[in-house]
């Protein structure tokens, strides 16, 4: 049981420090789109890889950051019985819905991005724009990032609901009655 604790604890903290290192993505993204705008609009130009660069950004803030918003539970989800529902049933949906959705669809996508991003690497893809960045296949590979930390996450959440269920109530789903 202690190497459970220890598994959730550990997946936790990764995915607090990558999502809050991460976040400043975000800040990146305003900051080099606002650049941008004013390239274009007041100084009549443009610079391709400062254009890409944004898009990057956001990409990477994104699927990188899922990891984070989903220990956060601020992910998207259709709520329509579970927050009505005992701390026990709330355990077995959080770990059953891990196992029968997620998983699945974390494989899916890194089944069939494996392709995409190995044929990116192997001819060291880079921007279809001239002055682009270049190397585009970097920025596949997040795909990949997305699933280990979104993946991670899942696990820990399915270590931690039968820690619950085994009797650690400081492992409670949120709003549970115990």
């Amino acid at each position: 049981m202690r190497s459970l604790e220890l598994f959730v604890h550990g997946v936790d903290a990764m995915n607090e420090w990558v999502g809050r290192t991460i976040a400043w993505f975000t800040l990146g993204t305003v900051l080099v789109c606002f650049t941008v705008v004013v390239l274009r609009y007041v100084f009549a130009t443009g610079i391709i890889w400062l254009q890409e660069a944004y898009v990057w950004l956001h990409a990477m803030a994104f699927m990188i950051g899922a990891g984070y918003t989903f220990k956060h539970g601020v992910h998207v989800r259709v709520d329509i019985f579970y927050g009505q529902l005992s701390g026990r049933r709330k355990a077995w949906i959080d770990i059953l819905g891990t196992i029968i959705f997620l998983g699945p669809f974390l494989f899916v996508v890194a089944f069939f991005s494996y392709q995409f991003i190995v044929s990116s690497w192997a001819i060291r893809e880079t921007s279809s724009q001239p002055g682009g960045i270049e190397q585009l296949y970097l920025l596949k590979t997040v795909i990949w990032v997305f699933v280990f930390v979104v993946g991670l996450q899942g696990l820990a959440l399915m270590a931690r609901r039968t820690l619950y269920l085994l009797g650690r109530e400081d492992f409670a789903p949120e709003g549970a009655d115990a």
